[in-house]
């Protein structure tokens, strides 16, 4: 039986999807995370699967100005020295294409201030400013509103950006899943460490199979 307090439920679930831009996946990319391209097509599948069931999609971007005031410490130095990642209006910066429900490019302004871009019904694009997705950001009030409290994660770099959002997900209180085959940089001692927080690993059938359920 699931646990009543951290079990994921099927028909209030969120997909949230990570960082999945061009400057992070494809091959000629200036900050290529290995495994990422090839996990697309596992995160499509699962942002078909959501679509399908009217559940809410938040692709969650980074976005670093050409002066770095935005970037993280860590990255600063490289991008005012002129490292051109994920900059406002490039071709770097853009979602795979294979995630959205029809082309769309980043709206930049109204990502940069904080708002929700939306590309279909119940989806949405959203700018964080540092690793997790919940800092600085109004995401939580965004899936309050939608009523969501549990959240499917997926997309790019387990390491930094997505385990900081699962944690963060967790303070709030919120369920979460982690779909491992449709996220890059998975490793073992990481995805148990997830479990003995009470957020489940599954691949993508399972999650589909999870979600067809309802």
């Amino acid at each position: 039986m699931p646990d009543p307090y951290t079990g994921p439920h099927a028909d209030t679930a969120a997909l949230i999807l990570i960082d999945v831009q061009r400057d992070f996946f494809e091959e000629d990319a200036p900050a290529r995370i290995e495994g990422t391209s090839e996990a697309i097509p596992a995160m499509a599948e699962l942002a078909s699967a959501f679509r399908a069931k009217g559940l809410p999609i938040v692709h969650v971007v980074r976005l670093y100005l050409p002066d770095g005031s935005n970037a993280d410490m860590v990255r600063r130095h490289a991008i005012e020295n002129g490292a051109r990642v994920v900059r406002p209006g490039s071709p770097g910066a853009q979602v795979a294409p294979e995630l959205l429900p029809a082309k769309a490019e980043l709206d930049d302004e109204i990502l940069l201030k904080g708002g929700f871009q939306a590309v279909g019904p119940r989806e949405h694009i959203m700018y964080k400013p540092r690793w997790g997705a919940f800092y600085g950001t109004a995401l939580e009030g965004h899936l309050r509103d939608a009523g969501a409290d549990t959240l499917v994660f997926a997309g790019c770099n387990f390491p930094n950006c997505p385990r900081t959002s699962v944690y963060e997900a967790s303070e709030r209180d919120f369920r979460a899943v982690l779909v491992a085959d449709a996220m890059s940089g998975v490793y073992d001692r990481g995805a148990a460490e997830c479990r003995r927080i009470g957020v489940p690993v599954w691949n993508v059938a399972e999650t589909v199979k999870w979600l067809e359920a309802v």
